[in-house]
């Protein structure tokens, strides 16, 4: 009888554990969409407004570039600091602060430089908070399934990543300002923030949720996790990012203007649905899902850059796919090969390496696409599946 009373309290508390688990989850989702609406919604504008201060095509290049670069690099910096110094929240709370109040600044911007520094400190405020953020993820998503968790994060991401966008769209067209643009985007910011110190009142030490089950104890990490930052750089460097998929688009006589946001927006919900559905199975089946996710989208790049719309069209619906595990799978399996204190170190690794060899292979593919497109489609397909090896050698030692 005492047994069974044990056991009926035990199973009481792991439910109750999960329900803590999923609600912190979805706080943190509710974050993420509004704070998506916010700089998604002012990255949809951010290169016409600097034009209209002033810029040239050079220095938007240069500013979207680097501020990319910062927003990744720096990554590995602030996920040592959270990891050194335990206040996962404190930084989280900072990186937001600055990642989301940098935007509706812009609308008081009167020269293209202030405007810069701003969207420059809008990516050095994500490169802030991201790995202190996911470390919490991986702590919750241990008692629900990190696929899952860390899937229904991404879609709840995409969701603000294509409602910011058309509300920017909307603003324009109502009011026609940018700068009204930026300045509507207020709301969503604040409300991101306000949702964001409940979290942490509600839930101060998402650790305590991940005590309960097996750690890996490391001094280090484990030979395994650089070989699988070997596999995510291979994927990061061989997609090609959007705005040269863009300027493709733009010079087929079969796709409209206003057709290129139309396949943006597609590849957008497909990222939502395929993070949802690849994180639960990767709960199921482990590291062979994000195998079969890298196969499918390998081969967007042909569909993409050769063909007709349709071909196009389904070459987004493949880039969606790829992107979805990416933000899915790809975070999710971190959490299985680093011991819990070292995990914003972890992700601050990853996101590192993923934005360097992003960087590098964006610039090699732009080379490329001026050169030859058979030998941009090759280098995409080849070094995808080069990526899909390193993760079946992973996949049949863990």
């Amino acid at each position: 009888m005492l047994a069974y009373l044990e056991m009926k309290k035990a199973r009481k508390m792991h439910k109750s554990m999960q329900r803590t688990a999923m609600q912190l989850i979805v706080l943190l989702g509710i974050v993420s969409l509004l704070g998506d609406m916010t700089y998604e919604g002012a990255r949809s504008i951010t290169g016409p407004y600097l034009a209209l201060l002033g810029a040239n095509g050079t220095v938007v290049g240069i500013v979207a570039g680097s501020g990319e670069f910062i927003g990744l690099s720096l990554r590995l910096v602030f996920g040592w600091l959270s990891d050194r110094t335990g206040r996962y929240w404190t930084i989280t709370l900072l990186g937001y602060g600055l990642n989301l109040l940098a935007v509706p600044l812009l609308a008081l911007a009167g020269r293209w430089e202030v405007a810069a520094l701003l969207m420059i400190t809008e990516r050095f405020g994500k490169a802030i908070r991201t790995p202190a953020r996911d470390a919490m993820l991986s702590h919750a998503t241990a008692k629900i399934g990190r696929g899952w968790g860390f899937g229904l994060h991404e879609a709840m991401d995409q969701i603000g990543a294509v409602l910011g966008p058309l509300i920017v769209a909307a603003v324009l067209y109502l009011r026609g300002s940018y700068r009204a643009g930026f300045g509507v985007l207020l709301v969503p910011a604040l409300l991101a923030l306000a949702v964001l110190v409940v979290a942490r009142l509600l839930y101060p030490h998402p650790r305590e949720l991940e005590v309960a089950i097996p750690q890996i104890k490391t001094k280090g990490f484990p030979k395994i996790f650089w070989l699988y930052l070997t596999g995510v750089a291979l994927i990061a460097a061989g997609y090609a990012d959007f705005p040269l998929i863009a300027y493709h688009f733009g010079h087929l006589p079969f796709i409209s203007q206003h057709r290129i946001p139309v396949l943006y927006a597609v590849a957008m919900g497909v990222d939502a649905l395929a993070a949802l559905f690849f994180g639960r199975w990767f709960d199921k089946k482990g590291l062979v899902v994000l195998v079969l996710a890298a196969l499918l989208s390998a081969f967007f790049a042909p569909l993409v850059f050769w063909g007709s719309f349709y071909t196009a069209l389904a070459g987004m619906v493949l880039w969606g796919i790829g992107m979805g595990a990416q933000e899915s799978v790809m975070r999710a399996a971190i959490g299985g090969l680093v011991s819990p204190d070292r995990r914003g170190t972890a992700y601050g690794l990853f996101s590192a390496g993923y934005g360097l060899a992003w960087f590098l292979g964006s610039m090699a593919m732009g080379f490329l696409y001026d050169t030859s497109l058979p030998i941009l489609i090759a280098f995409s397909v080849g070094t995808q599946l080069a990526a899909v090896l390193v993760f079946l050698w992973i996949e049949k030692r863990t």
